[in-house]
């Protein structure tokens, strides 16, 4: 896709060049917030291009999880979050159901954060999912890839959360605080093909809204990722080589008052062979209070949602969907 052509669209969700962010001039800064606006306020999903992420970074972390997932079961399971104080390390298949009342969700996964020594102030004060990360000992470049994959991530982040602003008409640094030190998410999974005689309801990742801030999701080509359009039919989110899937999490729901849509998605793997993605969740601050933004309530209107800090609303979604 041209970095001219600002968004277009790729069967229902919109596919939103971001290279104008990175411009000097705030004219393309403000395009791109008015392709945001078009997307957030109408599905919550988009196909980021344009991003600056090197192919080389992105190929290196889908062989290093590829990798990971084909070791032994033992290696995984001596790295299970179970473990972890900070909810970091393996996730074992079936660990996880996402929507209510199906069977858990049909895949596996590996979760990575900021890392953080046991010395440090936030995680001798016990801060919600602060602390060092779990990592293979048999496989040299797994945590140079991630954390190198993580900070870029982080960056994009960052940079989709000014434009953000710009999309609600906000001063463009308006989230700094909410992205200073922030609570992010490096999630390796591995979907196995669905089986032909699976359980009723089951899927490799129910219906769900994601809980944070934004999500970028970078997929395989095998396909699966469904998003549910407002008439409440499931919209296939092809793959597109290069892109990632980017979309709003529950706390941009309530911080706009619900004008910006945290819309549900799901996965079913039905292509036969294994499926790869790496969501990366940026959360933000923990210490973050997330209320009503003044400019998304109409006159006598009331905020839909209580103020809230990040770190309370993660873990009121964890407990929620871990059944703990």
């Amino acid at each position: 896709m041209s970095e001219q052509s600002c968004a277009a669209a790729w069967q229902g969700l919109p596919v939103i060049s971001v290279a104008g962010l990175r411009a000097d001039d705030p004219a393309r800064r403000q395009e791109v917030g008015a392709a945001l606006h078009a997307a957030c306020r109408d599905m919550g999903f988009f196909y980021c291009v344009d991003h600056g992420v090197s192919a080389e970074l992105i190929a290196a972390v889908f062989e290093q999880s590829r990798q990971f997932f084909a070791l032994p079961q033992a290696s995984k399971e001596a790295l299970n979050k179970n473990r972890s104080t900070c909810n970091r390390g393996y996730e074992p298949l079936r660990d996880q159901t996402l929507e209510p009342g199906t069977p858990p969700d049909l895949k596996e996964g590996f979760y990575i954060g900021p890392e953080k020594s046991l010395s440090d102030p936030a995680v001798v004060a016990g801060r919600f999912n602060q602390g060092p990360n779990q990592w293979p000992q048999d496989m040299p470049r797994f945590r140079a890839v991630m954390m190198e994959y993580s900070a870029a991530m982080t960056a994009l982040g960052e940079q989709l959360m000014r434009g953000i602003a710009l999309s609600l008409g906000l001063a463009e640094d308006y989230f700094t605080t909410f992205c200073h030190d922030p609570l992010t998410t490096l999630r390796l999974l591995h979907y196995p093909p669905q089986p032909p005689k699976a359980p009723p309801g089951q899927k490799g990742a129910g219906a769900h809204t994601d809980f944070g801030g934004l999500t970028l999701l970078l997929q395989d080509d095998s396909g699966g990722l469904q998003v549910r359009a407002p008439d409440g039919n499931w919209l296939d989110a092809t793959p597109i080589p290069g892109s990632f899937v980017v979309n709003l999490g529950d706390m941009i729901s309530r911080w706009t008052n619900n004008r910006y849509r945290s819309t549900l998605h799901r996965v079913i793997n039905t292509s036969g062979r294994e499926r790869y993605s790496v969501p990366f969740f940026h959360t933000g601050n923990p210490d973050q209070v997330v209320e009503c933004l003044p400019g998304c309530l109409a006159p006598g209107e009331s905020p839909l949602w209580p103020p809230v800090t990040v770190e309370d609303h993660l873990r009121t979604m964890y407990d929620r969907t871990y059944g703990r």
